[in-house]
């Protein structure tokens, strides 16, 4: 059962007599339990709707169209927990982070019903399975796994569950079943790489086209990784050498499927010091969220919107903050828009990472701390600009707590924040908004 905590007025719920406060127990006689039962079974025009009031067993029959809302309102997004995750991975981020940050950066979820819901990523590992024959039964597609490995013992060792490797055998069964997955590699030096790299690439493409993507990233180390698993970073040569091999195994793919399947995050070409693909490498950038192909992305964007602007001529003077990573791009991309823009000044800063430690150069870990250490001074213009993907979801705090109205205050400037999009980050800038 699952209780409703509001009947939107007006609704269809409210018109047959659903209350507030009512336990959902059913569906057209199947058991509710959470939003994907929800969802699936409220697809059908005629529904009998069992509700518990006060012990009391309620049935409503309501006619409606296929995918018309009824009115209910729960009190939770999932109707549920999330699920929480059983593994120690040897590569966990969210183990590295350091004590006293928000207790909701601390959690750990491994929940395929966010995967399909919004993208998250899974290990498979806290399935059952009746867990799977549910995502079957109701085409959960597509579902982003993460895979690091397909050899059973590396897995179970790399994601310190001993059910790691055993639940491999899911994503045949729902390949079989025609769900689409997109798959992610962490990619740990002298662990999963090199030839075990190979392979895992092997299996995974053997499973296309119900493996449509494959990311390859690099895994991220903060300065709190004490007496956690040791792990090297790549070097500058080991990174470009990782891209060579997934390109490589991609060509073939390629040739073979059509689909190139596999890429490289953006940071592995980053820090190899190669060139970024052009925009067509990628395809439909399915893998965009999980850092790959964002730059050829923007860049693409960023031509396009470039050709056509139209500046006021007005003098500004404008500071644009970004991660170390990211640096020369963004630097470049402003170069361009202040030549085409007269009395356009644009200042690009590079932030150092000293909360996380320097190893860590993604601007989506840049915190406001850092921010103001390293700018609390400089005459940054008339307004700062700095990528959403810094501030948490509700676009108001950074990871350390820092608020934007903190930012502000100690720069002494108005700060606007800027999507990862080409378009959007012309438009803010030339527009002084």
């Amino acid at each position: 059962m699952v209780k409703i905590t509001e009947v939107s007025r007006g609704s269809l719920a409210e018109r047959c007599g659903i209350l507030s406060g009512d336990a959902l127990i059913s569906i057209n006689g199947e058991e509710i339990r959470d939003v994907l039962d929800y969802r699936f079974y409220m697809c059908e025009k005629k529904l009998s709707v069992v509700v518990c009031r006060d012990g009391e067993t309620l049935t409503y029959n309501i006619k409606k169209g296929e995918y018309d809302d009824i009115g209910l309102e729960f009190e939770t997004f999932l109707m549920d927990k999330k699920r929480s995750c059983r593994n120690g991975c040897i590569f966990c981020f969210i183990d590295q982070l350091p004590k006293g940050m928000r207790e909701t950066l601390y959690f750990k979820d491994d929940d395929s019903r966010l995967s399909f819901l919004q993208g998250n990523y899974v290990t498979l590992t806290n399935l059952s399975d009746t867990d799977v024959e549910r995502i079957i039964k109701m085409h959960m597609s597509p579902i982003n796994v993460s895979v690091h490995t397909t050899d059973p013992e590396l897995r179970v060792k790399m994601l310190r569950n001993k059910r790691a490797g055993e639940v491999l055998s899911y994503m045949k069964r729902f390949a079989e079943a025609g769900i689409t997955m997109n798959c992610q590699i962490v990619l740990c030096k002298n662990i999963n790489d090199g030839e075990n790299l190979t392979n895992t690439m092997h299996d995974l493409a053997a499973l296309y086209p119900a493996v449509s993507s494959v990311s390859v990233v690099p895994f991220g180390a903060t300065k709190y990784r004490d007496n956690l698993y040791p792990i090297e970073q790549f070097t500058k040569e080991e990174s470009a050498a990782v891209v060579y091999q997934v390109e490589d195994f991609a060509k073939k793919c390629k040739d073979y499927y059509g689909e190139y399947i596999f890429y490289c995050g953006d940071e592995f070409y980053l820090e190899g010091g190669l060139d970024i693909p052009d925009g067509e490498y990628y395809g439909e950038y399915s893998q965009i969220d999980n850092g790959v192909g964002m730059i050829a992305s923007m860049k693409d964007e960023f031509d396009d919107a470039i050709e056509d602007v139209e500046y006021d001529g007005a003098h500004r003077t404008l500071s644009v903050i970004t991660g170390a990573l990211a640096y020369p791009f963004i630097k470049s991309l402003c170069e361009r828009l202040v030549d085409k823009c007269i009395n356009l000044n644009i200042q690009v800063y590079k932030i150092e990472n000293d909360f996380f430690g320097r190893t860590v150069t993604v601007s989506g870990l840049v915190t406001g701390g850092d921010i103001i250490a390293q700018l609390k001074g400089e005459n940054l213009g008339d307004a700062v600009y700095i990528p959403k993907t810094m501030l948490r979801a509700d676009g108001d705090l950074f990871l350390d707590g820092t608020s934007v109205c903190e930012l502000e205050s100690a720069l002494g400037t108005k700060v606007v924040t800027v999507e990862n999009d080409g378009y959007d980050f012309v438009e803010k800038l030339i527009g002084g908004n």
